[in-house]
């Protein structure tokens, strides 16, 4: 991975943490290397690279530049996070099945598509055209996506303990 990769990533998490966080503490907190002035130059070209991809915003407010994430760059860091390798979710199973019905109209077929691709990397199922269904513990995640696109009645996670057993047979088959 390169440093402007590993860079960019760690200031799509940073951001994350706050709604807006000063340019010089997005550097202070980024930067790990003694040679800052190298690390400081990497960081600007990084997050100059976030903002032209349309992932970060930056604000002049009074004596700083602000930087904070927008629609798109909370989307792509929800897909880091299923990327993530060092075990975001518990590979034994909790008992619980995890159910997304998604309905968006073929007018937002972009975020509907988007939306599958994430459902797909968490491991979700699709049993039938609109429903989903997972073992794993993902639904914070959906339900962070329910509230940062304002998906409303479009998207609907369930957590439950108990389905029909020709349901998990059908979820069982799907992932064989």
């Amino acid at each position: 991975m390169s440093n402007k990769n590993s860079f960019s990533k760690k200031i799509l998490k940073l951001l994350a943490e706050k709604p807006a966080i000063s340019v010089p503490e997005i550097v202070e907190r980024v930067d790990s290397k003694k040679d800052k002035k190298t690390s400081k130059t990497a960081i600007s070209r990084s997050l100059k690279g976030l903002t032209e991809a349309g992932l970060v915003e930056q604000n002049f407010s009074g004596q700083n530049q602000y930087a904070r994430l927008t629609k798109e760059g909370k989307k792509k860091l929800n897909s880091l996070k299923l990327d993530n390798d060092n075990g975001l979710v518990s590979p034994s199973w909790d008992g619980k099945w995890r159910i997304v019905i998604l309905d968006l109209p073929e007018s937002r077929k972009d975020k509907r598509e988007s939306l599958r691709y994430l459902l797909k990397k968490a491991g979700f199922v699709c049993l039938k055209n609109s429903v989903w269904i997972s073992p794993f513990p993902y639904e914070h995640l959906f339900t962070n996506i329910k509230k940062d696109f304002e998906l409303t009645t479009e998207l609907m996670v369930f957590v439950t303990d108990n389905i029909d057993t020709e349901t998990k047979k059908a979820f069982l088959d799907l992932v064989k």
